[in-house]
């Protein structure tokens, strides 16, 4: 497949091949949050406890986790549509087969096997790590942009599944996602054929910041400070998961019902579109470290709010908040992996650390439902998230006061 020339970078085509994953990534978020619209149904559909109906997510997660890895390096090698193809056939196929699902271990393994590992895997870290390859001056808000589809399939898709599975059932409404991921995936997908231009320069030894790494800007090994993000994206998104995964069944269990739930994440993540967005352009300011520093500190205030207040009107201003506070943080460990390591690798590299993250959400939805059996409550479980959180600032503040010690980061 033969590479473009240098200066498709940053041109028409670049925004449209960025509208083409925003698109994709809109599309395959559905099965990140079609199994938090359907949990209270699942739960009374198989007779099972809240955590175990939290089990589907986190499965999901770890799935979409894993995922990202070999979908990263899988776009490494072959480009990113061939990864975006097998996700829409994982998509389709998880779909229909957690619909027909006979039993809870059925539905769990189109859930993290189909669904998370083969399907919503493909059009995340492949689109975001091939997207930054695309972009220089204006990297931090493209790569914004395109990961805003993940929020801006929160936004969507949750209002749309709870409508479709009170009038015609949560399991012709996952046959249906399906099928409709089958039909609008592979036509995008097709768009995305060229290689960035980027990789020629590397070939040639002349791509800028080929040469720099972790060792000379912050004076770690790459992997050791692939580790620390890895932590830090676990740790910031086991305190993330707690809202976005369990507020429709906190609104139930409040008494608001599960509508009011969905309209609530729905918001949310409506707000973290606009977060991203702001996020973006503070990060091609700032650096990725600052922004993500930044974003963690304001996710853990607005996650401390839901102690205090659980009235109707105040649920909806917090979560606001919370979306509008935490939407940087996961574009800015992106943009950090492109600042300290080689393009490359950047499939790869970025794989691993949105896995860390989706890990972490994983985690912090299936522990804040172990916590609510356990306590009876979800306030446990916010002050879980909280302490989670800190750990997340504390390796954050670490790895900035460390770029700032050293004067070649500087430079």
């Amino acid at each position: 497949m033969p590479t473009e020339p240098k200066s498709l970078v940053e041109s028409r085509y670049a925004w449209a091949r960025l509208c083409a994953a925003l698109a994709l990534m809109t599309i395959g978020g559905s099965g990140m949050y079609a199994i938090t619209v359907v949990l209270p149904r699942v739960q009374a559909d198989f007779g099972v406890g809240r955590s175990d109906a939290s089990l589907p997510y986190a499965f999901t997660m770890i799935g979409f986790g894993l995922g990202g890895v070999l979908m990263g390096r899988l776009s490494d090698r072959y480009g990113v549509m061939v990864p975006v193809l097998v996700g829409a056939i994982g998509l389709a196929a998880g779909f229909v087969a957690a619909g027909n699902a006979g039993s809870m271990w059925q539905f769990n393994l189109a859930q993290g096997l189909l669904i998370g590992l083969l399907g919503t895997s493909a059009t995340f870290a492949p689109l975001v790590a091939d997207i930054s390859l695309w972009f220089t001056r204006r990297r931090g808000i493209a790569v914004a942009i395109c990961i805003s589809g993940n929020y801006l399939a929160g936004s969507l898709w949750p209002p749309l599944i709870q409508h479709f599975i009170d009038s015609a059932g949560w399991r012709q409404t996952y046959v249906g996602i399906g099928l409709f991921c089958l039909a609008a995936m592979p036509p995008l997908a097709l768009f995305l054929r060229r290689r960035p231009p980027v990789l020629a320069q590397l070939v040639a030894g002349t791509a800028p910041g080929s040469a720099a790494g972790a060792e000379g800007k912050l004076g770690l090994s790459p992997a050791t400070l692939l580790t620390l993000l890895c932590v830090a994206g676990v740790a910031c998104c086991v305190a993330m998961s707690m809202p976005q995964v369990h507020i429709v069944a906190y609104c139930g269990d409040l008494g608001y019902g599960p509508a009011r739930g969905a309209q609530m994440l729905s918001l949310m993540l409506g707000f973290g579109i606009v977060s991203r967005l702001g996020f973006g352009w503070i990060s091609d300011h700032i650096g990725g470290l600052r922004t993500l520093l930044l974003g963690s500190t304001l996710q853990c205030i607005a996650l401390f709010m839901y102690l205090p207040f659980d009235g109707l009107v105040s649920l909806y201003l917090v979560s606001a908040m919370f979306g509008l506070f935490q939407g940087g943080i996961v574009p800015a460990y992106a943009l950090i992996v492109r600042e300290h390591f080689t393009p490359r690798e950047a499939g790869a590299r970025v794989g691993t650390v949105l896995m860390a993250t989706l890990f972490g959400m994983a985690l912090g939805g299936w522990m804040s439902g172990a916590i609510f059996d356990l306590t009876g409550s979800y306030r446990a479980a916010f002050l879980n998230g909280i302490a989670w959180n800190l750990v997340n600032i504390a390796i954050v503040a670490a790895l900035l006061y460390r770029s700032r010690a050293r004067p070649a980061y500087a430079a």
